[in-house]
């Protein structure tokens, strides 16, 4: 065949191959998705929101023809029917409501709703009527309300979780139940039903839980964490089932007594995880859990439970769970055991995860010989335990941990070199993570930073170090940390690049060292948009602030006080547009408050005291601040009236303004500062709580305090309770004027301090209303009249200082007021009584009577005064005006007395000056001569 043949030939199998390609693609260009269900998800879409991280519409794909190439939407590859909805596990979060259109995919089988915002919308009844859903998860979505007993009708459910919804479910303090349940009826007519998550859903009138249970034959996994569960009855364990079915149980966080022993011993056979922390199991440890033969983690933390003396002897619980093929983890963290941990423990030779923090070791030793079989030990947690850990020098650990927990354990005095071994990455012949999580504070270290620190740790997430006496300094290559804490040690020389990594959260805490240098390192910061938390308070830096704080979008908490930091704010602070706290006491900051901190209005927490700050206090601080909890501007050249846009400040709980150039009067608004004037619920510390979620299995929680700094007369005091302290400070400035009778609105003011102004007029009379009131300080100002007899019905008061003004009167009579000391009313020529003298020159009255020249009787007494002295002047005036005018000889003699007594009064004064102007020329002619 000739080649020009041959190439016809490849052209025309070419084209051939083209066309039937051509035809292929249009043979598969038919619509999978079918057309009535692809309406359906339009209309559930107008109810939705779906951002990505970047702030774009999540759900812009929704336009196509083929809504199974839809994101969070799957079909059946042969059908073409709509099987699931899924919006979670994606970088992006979906908002707003379900609507009804849902119903029209009569083929929805799996629903995955969770780790989202819905409003705290109710769910909805209808969702009762997807018959075909196998799984329903709407956890952690932000629904609320009673959960709709037609989910009862769902026959063909095998996935049930509503869990998590209300909320952080990770503080309890901040967290509100949004599910409420009456009975549990409808849930037993789920019987498919193998996995059922009602966590954080108040249950405490579902008392029929136990027995729904019971009769759930296919039940693997059950969570009903933190529900308020009621007690099990009698009656409930006659008719609690033996299950073989259950393997995951968790019923923490409820507050169930030991009662729930039997019904949990009988309910299952074949338990791997059991969660009964945080509840008031009190009592020995029952031997029955050594019984349960396929457990693998048994959690038991936060109770009141306690070793018998046989199982502090190690002849019991341990030994009968250490022999347990798969024993994997053991949780007896924060329970009443003490005593003397045995070397049985070390029986459990597969066990992977070790938590008896929080028990009360007191003195106890541990030595290798407890750790000889814990050959896959992954987590170790002894933190608050008070345990010694002495091991041999040289000691090379047989297991590689990933989680070292050893917080106010005694490691001590010198850096323990096993934690050398547990840097090498993975072990050879395990699949276990090199160490993540490092936490030696509070140990005893007095030792420097071993060379060998820091190179291998660069992969560490978290590590915590503080409390000790470590020494040393940072390595001039980058850290790479997520989470480090070296407070309260004795770490020097400057800052190094801080690297951190970018999918997670970041803290920084370097307080109380004695690092140097400038803060310019700050801004070479790794993904500083990821920082929560820097803290490098109380060390030896100086130099400007850089200004460059635009990048630092997640700043919640920023404390640069007690250094030497010295010129301007840098206005990009006002860029961290999340920060809740703010310190920059104790620098020498000067001249004006930047204006861009106005957007910074999330702020809860700001001090800016002892710097040198100057200008008038600016009104955007009550107008834009208005989340303000802690205001100190104490210390400062601030000049100017105090803004009457402070009192938009409803939240505020401490005010201090005191030691600046402040002048005018007291804004009598100040009755608008709610947290002072009603009882409310308040912030009790100035914390700040950030979690680091690590994984779905494990986070990290951090929590952040600082301190309030007031100064009583010349002491300075901090207030880690902020919640237990209410108080106005305006000492050492140049207010004037009288105190606003507004002030008595303030009930629950704690402190008062306004000594050292130019205050006038008296003090209040209904001052007593300020029940609350532990510290009054008014001394140094120009205040007159006597001391209010409420005063004496302060019975919290503690410190009270009125001297150096110009009272008088009795000081009121009670235990109170006697019981200070004499200097507290000194220098007030007027005061008289107990306890600057034995008593008045006035003859005090019987015992039971008023005392004379009390306030009360003073006032009624100066009423009679002046009405009588206007009544006898009256009379008096024309009286003798009558007579004067009525009988001329009195007339004319009063006229020739008033014409001598001229007379007399003009001939001295003539007299008087001339002999001055003597005087005057003989002291001139003296001067002269001397001259």
């Amino acid at each position: 065949m000739s080649s020009k043949s041959s190439h016809k030939l490849v052209l025309v199998f070419a084209i051939y191959c083209l066309l039937l390609q051509e035809k292929c693609t249009k043979a598969s260009v038919k619509l999978l998705c079918k057309d009535s269900e692809r309406r359906a998800l339009l209309e559930f879409k107008h109810s939705l929101q779906a951002m990505n991280s970047s702030g774009n519409d999540a759900l812009s794909s929704w336009k196509s023809e083929e809504c199974c190439l839809w994101l969070g939407v799957n079909c059946n590859n042969l059908t073409g029917y709509v099987e699931m909805l899924g919006f979670s596990g994606q970088l992006w979060v979906v908002a707003g409501t379900i609507r009804p259109s849902l119903l029209k995919l009569h083929h929805l089988t799996f629903l995955y709703f969770d780790r989202n915002d819905f409003n705290g919308s109710l769910i909805p009844e209808f969702c009762g009527s997807l018959k075909k859903l196998k799984i329903l998860d709407l956890s952690n979505a932000n629904f609320r309300g009673p959960i709709p007993s037609q989910l009862g009708n769902l026959s063909m459910l095998e996935t049930l979780r509503l869990g998590g919804n209300g909320g952080d479910v990770t503080y309890r303090h901040n967290f509100k139940k949004m599910f409420s349940v009456g009975k549990l009826e409808w849930l037993s007519h789920l019987s498919r039903l193998e996995e059922v998550d009602l966590s954080f859903t108040n249950l405490s009138y579902a008392n029929d839980w136990s027995q729904v249970i019971s009769h759930l034959p296919f039940l693997q996994k059950l969570s009903l964490r933190h529900c308020d569960l009621t007690s099990i009855s009698s009656s409930s364990l006659s008719l609690a089932n033996s299950s073989t079915s259950l393997t995951h149980l968790d019923l923490s966080d409820n507050n169930l007594p030991s009662a729930i022993y039997p019904w949990l011993f009988n309910v299952s056979s074949n338990l791997v995880s059991l969660n009964l922390s945080s509840n008031k199991l009190r009592g020995p440890i029952p031997e029955a859990f050594g019984n349960m033969m396929a457990i693998q983690n048994l959690h038991l933390s936060d109770n009141l439970l306690i070793l018998a003396e046989n199982q502090v002897r190690g002849d019991s619980v341990l030994n009968e769970i250490g022999k347990l093929p798969d024993f994997m983890v053991l949780d007896l963290g924060y329970n009443l055991l003490n005593g003397s941990i045995s070397k049985s423990i070390g029986q459990l030779s597969n066990l992977q995860v070790l938590r008896l923090a929080g028990n009360s070791f007191d003195g106890d030793v541990i030595s290798e010989a407890h750790f000889s079989n814990f050959t896959y030990l992954q987590e170790l947690d002894l933190s608050y335990t008070s345990l010694t850990l002495k091991f041999n020098s040289g000691w090379i650990p047989p297991f590689q941990l990933s989680q070292i927990m050893l917080c106010s354990c005694k490691l001590g005095p010198h850096f323990p070199d096993w934690i050398r071994t547990q840097m090498d990455g993975l072990t050879p012949d395990l699949d276990i993570s090199a160490l993540d999580y490092l936490d030696i504070s509070a140990s005893g270290i007095s030792d420097s930073l071993p060379y060998w620190f820091w190179n291998p740790f660069q992969r560490l997430r978290y590590i915590n170090m503080s409390f000790n006496q470590i020494s040393g300094t940072f390595p001039n290559n980058s850290i790479h940390i997520s989470h480090l804490d070296l407070r309260s040690n004795n770490f020097s020389g400057p800052l190094p690049h801080f690297s951190l990594d970018f999918w997670d959260i970041g803290t920084i805490n370097l307080s109380k060292n004695k690092f140097t240098g400038s803060g310019a390192p700050i801004c070479n910061i790794t993904y500083k948009g990821v920082l929560a938390l820097l803290d490098l308070s109380n060390n030896l830096f100086s130099g400007v602030v850089p200004d460059c704080f635009e990048s630092f979008q997640s700043l919640t908490a920023l404390n640069l006080g007690d250094n030497s930091f010295s010129g301007s704010l840098p206005s990009s602070l006002g860029s961290l547009t999340s920060l809740e706290m703010l310190s920059l006491r104790g620098n020498k900051f000067s001249g004006e408050l930047p204006s861009s901190l106005q957007n910074c209005t999330k702020l809860k927490f700001l001090d800016l005291s002892d710097n040198e700050l100057s200008g008038e206090i600016p009104m955007w601080i009550g107008q834009r601040l208005s989340s303000l909890v802690f205001l100190s501007l104490q210390r400062n050249q601030f000049r100017g009236m105090i803004p009457h846009q402070l009192c938009e400040l409803k939240y505020l709980q401490i005010l201090d303004l005191s030691v600046n150039k402040i002048s005018d009067t007291i804004p009598p608004c100040f009755n608008n500062f709610t947290s002072m004037a009603k009882k409310v619920s308040l912030d009790r510390r100035i914390e700040l709580h950030l979690l680091d979620e690590v994984s779905s299995l494990w986070f990290i929680q951090l929590r952040y305090v600082d301190e309030a700094l007031l100064t009583w007369k010349g002491t300075k005091q901090s207030y880690p309770q902020l919640g237990l302290l209410l108080a106005i400070d305006l000492s050492c400035n140049k207010l004037t004027g009288e105190i606003p009778e507004e002030l008595n609105s303030l009930q629950e003011l704690v402190a008062l301090n306004l000594s050292r102004n130019f205050f006038t007029g008296k003090i209040l009379q209904k001052i007593g209303h300020l029940r609350q009131l532990e510290v009054l300080d008014l001394s140094r100002n120009k205040f007159s009249g006597n001391i209010p007899t409420s005063l004496s019905e302060l019975t919290f008061l503690s410190i009270l200082d009125l001297s150096y003004n110009d009272l008088s009167g009795k000081i009121p009579t009670s235990t109170q007021l006697q019981s200070f000391d004499p200097s507290s009313f000194s220098h007030n020529r007027g005061l008289c009584g107990p306890p600057t003298s034995a008593n008045c020159s006035m003859v005090e009255p019987p015992p039971g009577k008023p005392a004379v020249g009390g306030e009360e009787d003073s006032d009624e007494f100066m009423k009679w005064f002046y009405a009588g002295m206007g009544l006898g002047f009256a009379v008096g005036f024309w009286g003798f005006c009558s007579v004067v005018f009525f009988k001329r000889s009195w007339r004319h003699s009063y006229y020739r007395y008033l014409d001598n007594a001229k007379d007399w009064v003009y001939v001295s004064f003539v007299l008087l000056k001339a002999r001055f102007v003597r005087r005057i020329k003989g002291l001139s002619t003296s001067c002269t001569r001397s001259d």
